[in-house]
């Protein structure tokens, strides 16, 4: 044990303390699987308060931020304009169970910076939004099937939960007790970016697939990118065969530009999921996408979906006060260079210390692979070393750095971080891989 790590082991007593006892009442610990470090080991964390792009935990330990609540805090931890929104609304009430102008004025804005979504629908996390538009896109096609993707992680529904990214693949949790057989059959898992396994389905289940759900950019296996030709052979699969593409932008929808990264990649969904960046940091999603399917909802049209939270003014107004702010000129380019030079220094340090690995990366989203070949689809990310990713993971906390707790999740920049974090990442990364590179094979 070094001494960085002596020194968080005795500074983690309170947070070791809040943990013990949250086991006691809260399963595992915890309110998200991925958050009790089961893949990576050591001590969970247990935050007390953030600013900017660091963390603070129970223990008064700082922490820079690479995890940033997901994705979803793109601006930095306690953004001023957000938190002052937030507040303002709380004193004017935090929920009314009817409609607001708020609603109108985050639609405005999403529509604005996504023209194709010529209506929305707010929900409160990005697994209603993928679960409604599949109810949406079974309802208007009168099928039932759907295809998706192997590793590519779309919420907690029950529709969702077989060959999963995010914490199914982080646990091991290859199929999911609870989910009911006959529906678990009707979804359809095909390698992502495999054209010729998703012709295959819809040949195998002729006029009976409803929709083809993917993520643009794979975000739950680790970050994925779709090879050329692969969604808009989606697309064009979908159509012909009569059935609509499902985009799930939950991660991606602003995170990469103002705007959809499917216009980054010149493809259209028929409807699309939202969530993350589009609340500021509280919980909120959507979906959305041309009026003649989303009239199809309720009350306009007969497929059903309702929440007492949704739309919340306080969502509507920290969501409000993000977006504005995302039009700033420049953002998203100076996060994205400060992501290439931690990718580009990353791979420097990787090569100099024989470490085999792959970093996945686009705009201000990546992934390091302990792997020697290219990661295209889930199952070359699972070949990846997560022992190796687990050390790597304990060798950089004790730094101060915080990276994803699994090897199948991303790392995110907001716009808060600075190049000196980026040089103070790759010196504790330089330290890290060193230590790894010195261990007993």
């Amino acid at each position: 044990m070094n001494k960085a790590e002596t020194q968080l082991k005795r500074e983690g007593q309170r947070s070791r303390e809040i943990f013990e006892r949250a086991e006691k009442v809260l399963v595992g610990g915890v309110n998200s699987p991925v958050r009790a470090f089961r893949s990576v080991g050591g001590d969970p964390l247990v935050i007390d308060h953030a600013n900017g792009q660091h963390l603070y935990d129970a223990d008064g330990n700082e922490l820079l931020d690479y995890v940033c609540s997901w994705g979803a805090i793109i601006l930095g931890h306690a953004n001023p304009a957000i938190a002052e929104a937030v507040a303002h609304q709380a004193r004017r009430g935090t929920s009314f169970g009817v409609t607001t102008e708020l609603e109108l004025e985050l639609a405005m804005l999403i529509s604005k910076a996504i023209p194709f979504l010529e209506k929305i629908r707010f929900v409160s996390s990005g697994t209603e939004a993928t679960m409604s538009a599949v109810r949406l896109a079974r309802g208007i096609t009168k099928r039932d099937f759907i295809v998706k993707f192997e590793g590519c992680y779309h919420g907690h529904a029950d529709s969702f939960l077989s060959r999963a990214g995010s914490g199914l693949a982080t646990l091991g949790i290859a199929e999911c007790p609870g989910v009911p057989q006959v529906l678990a059959e009707l979804t359809l898992n095909v390698p992502f970016n495999d054209l010729q396994a998703v012709e295959k389905a819809f040949s195998a289940h002729k006029g009976k697939i409803a929709a083809v759900i993917v993520e643009p950019i794979a975000a739950n296996m680790g970050v994925v990118l779709p090879e050329p030709g692969f969604l808009k052979g989606l697309r064009e699969i979908a159509h012909r065969n009569g059935a609509l593409l499902i985009v799930d932008e939950v991660i991606t929808g602003l995170r990469l530009r103002n705007g959809s990264a499917q216009e980054l990649l010149g493809i259209e969904g028929d409807l699309t999921t939202l969530g993350k960046v589009i609340g500021g940091g509280v919980p909120v999603a959507a979906y959305g996408g041309y009026a003649e399917l989303m009239n199809h909802v309720a009350p306009l049209g007969p497929v059903y979906q309702a929440g007492t939270l949704a739309g919340n003014p306080l969502a509507m107004r920290a969501g409000i006060a993000a977006l504005k702010q995302l039009t700033k000129p420049g953002l998203y380019e100076r996060m994205t260079q400060l992501a290439e030079r931690l990718v580009s220094g990353l791979r420097v340090e990787l090569s100099a210390v024989g470490i085999p690995a792959q970093i996945n990366a686009i705009g201000s989203v990546a992934t390091v692979f302990f792997t020697p070949g290219p990661v295209r689809n889930y199952a070359d990310a699972r070949r990846s070393d997560t022992k190796r990713y687990a050390r790597f993971f304990r060798e950089m906390l004790p730094r101060g750095i915080f990276l994803a707790p699994s090897q199948f999740e991303a790392v995110f920049l907001s716009a808060a971080h600075t190049a000196g974090d980026i040089d103070r990442t790759l010196a504790a990364a330089r330290e890290a891989l060193q230590s790894i590179a010195a261990e007993p094979a």
